[in-house]
């Protein structure tokens, strides 16, 4: 028996209503979707050239209780039909900032790629977030992989 999904308020402010309302506002693009698909407002076509990395605007900021995060993840189909992912996946839109929500885009691939304005360029996945109270140790529980690192386990 599926579960019913859980949902949190997280409040939406367009930026600049009088140029960006032709842009699409984040929205769920199925019924199941984790992510919803995010639009670049940019006036003009940007070029992406190979190992080129821009900051792209959104139009748009949030404001996310507390105890919550919005990820910032990559398109699936712009990175494997294109090569264009988010250098720091997953970014992090943390509950306290209100600025505009900006998406660093990479072009990993061998070709330039240009975006359009409007194009859907990243997807946004609210997740609860654990804040970790660190306590000083002298002696930590031993494990059967302990300290091995990278490509320690095969």
């Amino acid at each position: 028996m599926p579960c019913e999904p859980s949902e949190a308020v997280v409040r939406i402010k367009r930026l600049r209503p009088e140029t960006d309302s032709d842009i699409p506002l984040p929205g769920y693009m199925s019924e199941q979707a984790a992510g919803m698909d995010v639009a670049a407002a940019i006036e003009n076509p940007l070029t992406l050239e190979p190992g080129g990395i821009a900051l792209v605007p959104t139009g748009f900021a949030l404001a996310i209780e507390p105890g919550h995060e919005i990820q910032v993840r990559p398109r699936s189909g712009l990175a494997i039909k294109h090569g264009i992912s988010i250098p720091n996946a997953p970014g992090t839109i943390d509950a306290d900032y209100r600025g505009e929500v900006m998406v660093a885009l990479i072009n990993l691939s061998q070709k330039p790629y240009t975006l359009q304005r409007g194009d859907r360029i990243a997807q946004l996945v609210l997740a609860r977030v654990y804040r970790a109270r660190l306590v000083p140790s002298d002696e930590l529980d031993k494990t059967e992989r302990d300290s091995g690192g990278f490509g320690s386990t095969g």
